[in-house]
Parts: structure tokens; C-alpha cells; sequence
């Protein structure tokens, strides 16, 4: 659980930082085309020539921060993709036998959420990884998500939140076996 909160709040902390960094960009590169009192003692632009060069420079000399900051974003953004690439799992699909216990552990009812953290009511038709294989995580039964259409559509490659996980491995204490595994989620190890 601490590995997917850190995950999972890193990715959320990157994705409003490029938000806060983009809205940065943009706003300075406007708010520097806005006309200021210019000062009496120089001269005015000539020609329109002038005059959109001084504009140039002035949303030039505006976004050389932000746009540096999105740059440093961006790579951040390139690295950790393409750590979850090497990750990758050879193996995508979950073998029969996975399928038949994923399923049987779940009673055939999805596992998914509904609204206010409840669990889907109904039937499972698809096994889903948890933690999404994309972004690397295992095709293992620990990872096996029973779910229905809707909900995996929902769900997408999105990385689930630390509460999701928490509620997930709740309600499967409560639907197991006690011996049974219960823990949810699993990511692989970096080559």
C-alpha cells in the first residue's frame, strides 16, 4: 500500500503541477500583451514592424520561467513513463487458471466501485489488472480484478487510488476465505 499511495500521489502531484504550470505559461504570455502606460521619455514604435517585435519580446521575456518549468515537467513526466514501459509484464492476459480462482474469489460479482465506495453489483465478465498493465503492473492473480464491462471501461488504465485499494481489500475480507490472500495489487520489479 505505502509503494501505490506514493505512485499514485506522485502521478496526481505532476499532473496539477503541469495544470498550475500550463495556466502559468499562458497567463503570463497574455497578461504581457496587455498595454502598459509607457513611459514619456521614450519613443514610440515607428512601424508595425517594431511594434510586434516589441511585443515578441516582451511574451518572450514573460514565459522563459514557466516554459522552462513545463520543460523540467515534461521530462519528469517522459522518465516515469517510460520506467512503467520496462515494467511491463511479458505476459498481458491472465491465464485460465488465474481467470477461474480471480473469478471464484469474487463470488462471479464484479469488484469494482459504485458510487460512495460500494462494491458493483453486477456479474463479473472481465479480469482486470488493478494496477494497470500499462503502467506496469503484474498479471497475477494478487493484481486479478474481477469486474463487469462497465466498470473496466471506467476504469481504464487509470491508477486506483490508495483509498480504492483499501476498501477493495476490505470487502474481500469479508468475502474470503481467512487463509485466502486479500491483499490487492501488485507492480513489477523494475529489470
Amino acid at each position: 500500500m505505502p509503494e501505490l499511495r506514493r505512485i499514485y500521489w506522485t502521478r496526481v502531484g505532476l499532473r496539477l503541477l503541469f495544470t498550475a504550470v500550463t495556466l502559468w505559461l499562458f497567463g503570463s504570455a497574455i497578461f504581457s500583451l496587455l498595454p502598459r502606460a509607457a513611459p514619456s521619455a521614450s519613443p514610440a514604435p515607428s512601424s508595425a514592424t517594431e511594434v510586434f517585435r516589441g511585443m515578441a519580446d516582451d511574451v518572450l521575456a514573460a514565459v522563459i520561467l514557466p516554459g522552462a518549468t513545463a520543460v523540467v515537467l515534461i521530462i519528469a513526466a517522459a522518465v516515469i513513463n517510460a520506467r512503467d514501459v520496462r515494467r511491463r509484464d511479458p505476459v498481458r492476459r491472465f491465464t485460465r487458471q488465474q481467470r477461474r480462482a480471480g473469478m471464484a474469489r469474487a463470488g462471479g460479482v464484479c469488484e469494482m466501485e459504485t458510487g460512495f465506495g460500494r462494491r458493483c453489483s453486477r456479474a463479473a465478465e472481465h479480469g482486470d489488472h488493478f494496477y494497470p498493465w500499462s503502467k506496469g503492473g503484474s498479471t497475477s492473480l494478487q493484481n486479478f480484478v474481477a469486474a463487469c464491462s462497465r466498470c473496466n471501461r471506467a476504469k481504464g488504465a487509470r491508477i486506483p487510488s490508495p483509498g480504492q485499494q483499501m476498501r477493495l481489500e476490505r470487502r474481500r475480507r469479508t468475502c474470503v476465505p481467512l487463509d485466502a490472500a486479500v491483499a490487492v495489487g501488485e507492480r513489477q520489479p523494475l529489470p
